[in-house]
């Protein structure tokens, strides 16, 4: 018997539960499909335990600093893994039950658990239940990637799944990825006791970034005592007696790295090669992701992807603001588009990188006159009373109009501070509004301003 309504969300992401409160709200009635666990990559295997993680990390290497501060601890400090562990996979249990509780509580909602498929456009099947509505939204997520590496089938490795079910600590953790989640967990375990080694294929750390970003960064892993190898042309994987032999094939160096535990951080793919798309004519790039216009409408009418599996951002905000444009559009007939959005983001290794549009680098690509505003972390006052002045903040601006084109701020709540850039370039104002703001002393965000008051012409 196929079941008609009038809306059909698949996966309970961030952006899925968000619609389905909108649709059902409005009066529609709505068919929540998710297979496994509620609320998406965030809850489960992403933000939330992953930062639960980075706290425990920080306290653990903020008590082996205590003395800095004129605290004296007996002993050494220890770590307990269990327990660190425990902590992370109940901050996910408690958030994924909230989120299931409130979908199973939506009037006008109906939640099914089961692999959905398409059939057609507008039907879908979970088991042998046939489900048809004139809406389908397609918010399934991502997951690792596992590469082709040789001797991958020879060997167990982590993926950012399987090394949150980790409740020991490892004697020498080799991740591969130099990139946002490799590092954050690099950082982590490190400040747990373990050896670290860090191997990228790449010349430098998260590349994406500007060549001093990526510097510093480098700086901070090592004064932790990290191992870094970049310009890992061949990386293969093998058994050893200690664990895996990762060879890296590095300009310099030993050509291989022995671990007890290999984590595999080498990029994420989309959710999408079992949902039947192609019986639904939906169309998806090379690479697996769902092609979305500026509305995120599928090439299909009445379909939508949203999230990580439409390679519109990989972000859990970016997948809310997705949901945003779509519920604006439909419910209140709007023309909000993905590409007005100005991205943000953050790495968050101690201390966080903040980040929001252009890089410098970006920057001086589109050929406009520059300025540009510069500052030490150790030049700004709270960080030097919290004895954590890593880092810098970098502003990039358009000289001829004045607007904000994009900034980098590694330091000390660098995550928070860079709200006040972003909010500025969202309200499309010069640049000026924000230099003549007052803020509250003592803060890092108190040195933007000032930031903004040295601004100089790029070199070219």
């Amino acid at each position: 018997m196929t079941k008609h309504f009038d809306a059909i969300i698949i996966g309970a992401g961030q952006a899925g539960p968000s619609l389905a409160g909108k649709l059902t709200g409005a009066g529609l009635t709505v068919a929540f499909v998710e297979r496994k666990l509620f609320g998406g990559t965030c809850v489960n295997t992403g933000c939330m335990p992953t930062k639960t993680l980075v706290a425990s990390a920080y306290a653990a290497h903020l008590a082996r600093r205590a003395a800095d501060f004129g605290v004296v601890l007996d002993g050494a400090v220890q770590v307990d893994m269990k327990k660190v562990s425990a902590r992370a996979a109940t901050v996910s249990y408690n958030a994924r039950t909230g989120l299931e509780t409130y979908l199973r509580g939506m009037n006008g909602c109906t939640v099914i658990e089961g692999h959905a498929r398409f059939e057609s456009p507008t039907t879908v099947r979970v088991g042998d239940e046939l489900l048809t509505a004139p809406r389908i939204f397609i918010n399934v997520g991502g997951r690792a990637i596992v590469p082709d590496f040789p001797g991958i089938n020879d060997v167990s490795y982590l993926t950012n799944t399987s090394m949150l079910a980790l409740d020991s600590l490892p004697d020498h953790l080799i991740v591969v990825g130099g990139s946002y989640i490799g590092l954050e967990f690099a950082q982590m375990y490190r400040r747990f006791g373990a050896a670290v080694t860090i191997v990228e294929k790449g010349s430098r750390l998260v590349a994406r970034e500007d060549e001093d970003v990526s510097a510093a960064i480098h700086e901070i892993l090592t004064r932790e005592g990290i191992t870094i190898r970049t310009n890992a042309e061949c990386i293969s994987l093998a058994p050893h007696e200690k664990g895996v032999s990762v060879g890296v094939n590095c300009s310099s160096g030993e050509p291989a790295s022995v671990g007890s535990h290999v984590l595999l951080a080498v990029g994420r793919q989309p959710n999408t090669a079992d949902l039947g798309l192609d019986k639904a004519g939906v169309a998806t790039d090379a690479r697996g992701y769902i092609t979305v216009d500026d509305s995120l409408a599928t090439n299909v009418p009445g379909i939508w992807a949203m999230g990580d599996c439409n390679g519109r951002g990989a972000f859990t905000h970016t997948a809310y603001n997705d949901f945003e444009i779509i519920a604006a559009n439909l419910l209140n007939g709007e023309q909000r588009r993905v590409s007005d959005r100005i991205l943000g983001y953050a790495l968050y290794i101690d201390p966080p990188l903040g980040r929001v549009g252009l890089t410098e680098h970006e920057a001086r690509a589109t050929g406009k006159p520059l300025l540009i505003g510069r500052r030490p972390m150790t030049r700004v006052g709270r960080a030097v009373e919290k004895d954590e002045t890593q880092g810098f903040m970098k502003i990039i601006v358009d000289a001829e109009t004045r607007r904000i084109l994009g900034a980098s701020i590694l330091g000390l709540s660098g995550d928070e501070a860079i709200h006040g850039i972003l909010d500025i370039m969202n309200a499309k104002v010069p640049y000026d509004v924000l230099e003549r703001a007052v803020p509250i002393h003592p803060t890092v965000s108190e040195l933007i301003p000032t930031v903004l008051n040295d601004l100089r012409p790029i070199a070219e």
